[in-house]
């Protein structure tokens, strides 16, 4: 029997493919008019997770941003060759609540098409930079469907200092006035009377990895809920250029225990039963539309 066989539930695991100069945290250090000139290595760090997923038998979804995508070409399809699900993330890492309804359409329909375009494989996902879909961009979801996309994962039903609805489903819903879209959140434990993240990002790596651990299996074993993981690849790389000057709160989130998350997340891929959101979710996404419906 594998460690992965007593929990039963699949979960999802997915990548948010981004270079390290593209993050939140570090915005004010690289403006997008810098990108060009950073080194990159969101190639060698991508290999590394499509190794290590490859290695434990698993697949995901790599939600991608377009500017990514047009500047590592290959790669995409690597991913996507390898069995994995393509989805959007956007193309230049803008959070949604700082763009109009105009401009977001033009990104994600711009977006979708250049995945399409670059893979070959229909695109039906998409993941919002920092989480930023909820109760003040309503329209995203029906201008996301209405532009052919079937789901996003763009909300953490969390508390936090930048992104989280604190009052979100913790499983998978169609918003109102959504479409039929169908929103499928990060992973949240419930603990006391509030939600907490464990659906990777910064929290996998600052916290010990049995924290992480025993939150996704309680969701599985206590709750029954599917939980919904994510990795950066940046996340695996401790050699990446620093920045010295940058605010310490943005440090200790990006840089604080790097170099221990390639093996944290190889234990946690043979830990639990994992795979790409299309398939883990495909029950929820074949259920006929009904507004603000939970998902069980």
């Amino acid at each position: 029997m594998s460690a992965a066989e007593p929990h039963r539930i699949t979960n999802a695991l997915s990548v948010d493919v981004e270079d390290y100069f593209q993050v939140q945290a570090l915005s004010g250090a690289f403006p997008p008019a810098r990108w060009d000139s950073c080194e990159s290595r969101v190639e060698r760090n991508t290999d590394a997770l499509l190794e290590t997923f490859a290695d434990a038998g698993v697949s995901a979804t790599f939600f991608t941003l377009g500017w990514i995508a047009e500047r590592h070409r290959p790669m995409v399809r690597r991913i996507v060759e390898a069995g994995h699900e393509l989805a959007s993330h956007g193309y230049e890492h803008a959070r949604v609540d700082s763009q109009s309804p105009e401009a977001f359409r033009a990104d994600v329909r711009k977006t979708r098409q250049l995945l399409q375009d670059i893979s070959g494989v229909d695109v039906s996902g998409y993941r919002a930079a920092t989480f930023s879909v909820g109760p003040r961009t309503p329209w995203a979801w029906r201008i996301l469907a209405e532009e052919g996309y079937a789901y996003s994962s763009s909300v953490y039903p969390v508390v936090r200092d930048n992104y989280g609805v604190r009052d979100a489903p913790r499983t998978p819903y169609r918003p109102e006035d959504g479409d039929g879209l169908l929103e499928i959140p990060l992973a949240a434990v419930r603990f006391g009377r509030r939600n907490w993240p464990c659906g990777g990002g910064g929290y996998f790596r600052l916290l010990p990895y049995p924290v992480s651990h025993a939150a996704i299996a309680r969701m599985n074993q206590a709750d029954g809920i599917r939980a919904v993981f994510y990795i950066h690849p940046w996340e695996v790389d401790p050699g990446q250029p620093r920045v010295a000057d940058a605010p310490l709160k943005s440090r200790l989130r990006h840089y604080m225990n790097l170099s221990k998350t390639g093996d944290r997340l190889r234990r946690l891929t043979r830990a639990f039963s994992w795979d790409r959101m299309d398939r883990v979710f495909a029950p929820d996404l074949q259920r006929p539309t009904v507004s603000a419906e939970l998902i069980r």
